[in-house]
């Protein structure tokens, strides 16, 4: 079993704890956490990508599984709608994972960077969206809705991973009708599933550096709890301005990923 933290500094693993709480806050406030914490493990030496993919995800379970329990404790979000739409979510995940290990991710940039800029504009130029908890879907249609958005973000998680819980909220606001609250709520739910779906693939493959894993995760386990609660307390119009602060910084970090695979 490789800990990953063999060769690794003091300075650097202090680099990846820090990275680790201040992921875990934003992943329980809007998602996106993996955008700081996933460039941090790509510093530890001699790591692939897969294994950085796949000890973020070890460090990462941690964290939502904290703010999930933390926010169902203070939200009680319907989990009628988030439970099924997890269990799709995870196998979206593991199916994504599948991929990761053998197609790049590059391919998939340049259409996640329209995605988020879509994204973006929707949120700016609608400041009433999520201040309320507006259903638009009744019946099956709404957890047929629900599913769909898991099973779809689920994959893109497995396969790449920053901003899934910024997706996960701006569907569960814009196409179903939730409020920014209860679809933070939602997607920690969903979110800890697709990180168990990842990781189902990971492990058995070697993937995840435990020691490494480990200390990330207490990181994000105390980032996790305290976002979730600022989020609670903060409420709706918090959580947007936050949302729309991580899209803006993943726009700028996947654009200029896809500018250095196709134009540097």
């Amino acid at each position: 079993m490789v800990s990953g933290l063999e060769s690794i500094q003091l300075g650097t693993v202090i680099l990846i704890v820090v990275a680790g709480l201040a992921a875990g806050w934003v992943d329980a406030v809007v998602g996106g956490g993996g955008l700081i914490q996933l460039p941090a493990m790509l510093l530890v030496p001699g790591i692939s990508p897969v294994q950085a993919l796949a000890t973020n995800k070890m460090g990462s379970i941690f964290g939502t599984t904290t703010s999930a329990v933390t926010y169902y404790r203070r939200v009680r979000p319907d989990l009628r709608t988030a439970l099924p739409m997890a269990v799709i979510a995870m196998a979206g995940s593991y199916g994504g994972a599948v991929l990761a290990a053998n197609l790049p991710a590059s391919v998939f940039k340049p259409i996640i960077v329209a995605a988020l800029i879509a994204v973006a504009l929707f949120t700016a130029f609608r400041p009433n969206v999520g201040e309320l908890t507006r259903l638009r879907h009744s019946g099956h249609r709404h957890y047929v809705v629900a599913c769909l958005i898991g099973g779809v973000i689920g994959f893109y998680d497995g396969l790449i991973g920053p901003g899934t819980g910024s997706f996960l909220i701006i569907a569960l606001v814009s196409a179903m009708g939730y409020a920014f609250l209860e679809a933070s709520a939602k997607a920690k739910i969903v979110n800890m599933a697709t990180n168990a779906g990842a990781l189902l693939f990971f492990i058995p493959h070697g993937a995840v550096l435990w020691g490494l894993g480990l200390l990330l995760g207490m990181a994000n386990m105390a980032g996790g709890y305290i976002g979730a609660r600022t989020a609670v307390k903060q409420g709706n119009k918090f959580i947007r301005i936050v949302f729309l602060a991580v899209v803006g910084a993943l726009i700028v970090k996947l654009g200029s990923d896809v500018w250095q695979d196709n134009f540097a």
